[in-house]
């Protein structure tokens, strides 16, 4: 779109037919020159002559040219600029965490994939993970992988595609065979200590209790609280299993209660997915969009387009000038010099 800068300027078009119209000639007193082959040179310019005042009248090119130049010079005074298509960013507006349980308990084959086929619980977990990221435009999500230790897959980032990526390379006991779950709490502090965003939410999901975390869970949820970090907590498996495999849901509860957070139990892949749904309402998107609009400057083309017409019609001139003195009749000449 093409926009001035100043387009009150542009009035200055008219000024020079309001400067004929009350403005008086310019008027210059001198002595007149005699010529005595005055008739002859009468001819050769073209000009009329006249008793008393003389008046040069610029000729019809001459007006047309002046008035073209005019016009290009108030264009560019008034600053023409081009407006490109708005570039809008958006920016983050809250920083959430996923951690998800990679312990050898995820093995268990009991859900349904997206196939119809049945698939063990990490990879239910990835496939509506998955999912989850991609409706998740407009916040920064980091991931976190928990076994025996807990470790950071991805820092926060706005690049959901990289996210999945990621999310997709988890194996069952990468990081070992038990469940950090405290230390998972832990290590997210301390990634949300990096973050300038108010809103703080981290999203949990174990099959099992925790076996081997350093911090508690219970404390590492006193401390999150402490810190305004939500932490909502997604158990998944069989709650009657025994052993390393047993379903803590009490610290699970405990832990999402303490910080403001909601417990969900999923046995199936269609409660998992009703799950994040429920998580979508709880956390709805939201946005910070900037605008911006690239300005380009588009006065130098008025101008080179001035300055190339009075080159070209003061070319046009001489050249003709020129060629008008090698035509004119060789006696004339001679009888010009010998007048002189």
């Amino acid at each position: 779109m093409l926009i001035f800068s100043y387009p009150w300027l542009l009035i200055m078009f008219v000024l020079p037919l309001l400067l004929l119209r009350w403005l008086p000639a310019y008027q210059q007193t001198q002595t007149a020159l005699r010529v005595p082959f005055m008739p002859r040179l009468v001819r050769l310019t073209g000009q009329q002559a006249t008793v008393g005042t003389v008046s040069l009248q610029p000729s019809r090119s001459q007006q047309v040219l002046l008035s073209l130049c005019w016009l290009l010079l108030v264009t560019a005074l008034a600053r023409p600029q081009w407006l490109d298509e708005p570039i809008v960013k958006t920016l983050p507006m809250r920083d959430r965490i996923l951690a998800a349980d990679l312990s050898g308990s995820m093995e268990t084959v009991e859900f349904e994939g997206s196939d119809g086929k049945q698939v063990d619980r990490l990879t239910a977990v990835k496939q509506v993970l998955t999912e989850f990221i991609e409706r998740r435009a407009g916040d920064r999500i980091g991931l976190i992988f928990f076994g025996s230790a807990a470790f950071v897959q991805a820092p926060f980032t706005d690049d959901l595609a990289a996210l999945e990526v990621l999310l997709d390379e988890a194996q069952i006991r990468m990081a070992g065979p038990r469940t950090a779950f405290g230390d998972a709490i832990g290590l997210a502090l301390t990634l949300f200590e990096r973050s300038e965003l108010n809103e703080q939410v981290m999203i949990v999901l174990t099959d099992g209790n925790d076996t081997g975390s350093l911090v508690p869970p219970l404390r590492a949820a006193e401390i999150a609280r402490d810190k305004a970090v939500v932490i909502h907590t997604v158990a998944v498996g069989d709650p009657t299993a025994a052993g390393e495999e047993a379903l803590d849901e009490q610290t699970l509860r405990a832990v999402a209660s303490t910080t403001g957070g909601d417990y969900f139990h999923a046995a199936d892949r269609v409660e998992l997915e009703t799950i994040y749904q429920t998580l979508d309402k709880l956390t709805p998107q939201q946005v910070e969009t900037l605008s911006y609009r690239p300005q380009h400057d588009l006065f130098q083309y008025p101008l080179a387009l001035m300055l190339l017409l009075s080159m070209a019609y003061h070319g046009f001139v001489l050249l003709r000038s020129k060629l008008h003195s090698n035509l004119m009749p060789a006696h004339e000449s001679a009888e010009v010099v010998e007048n002189d």
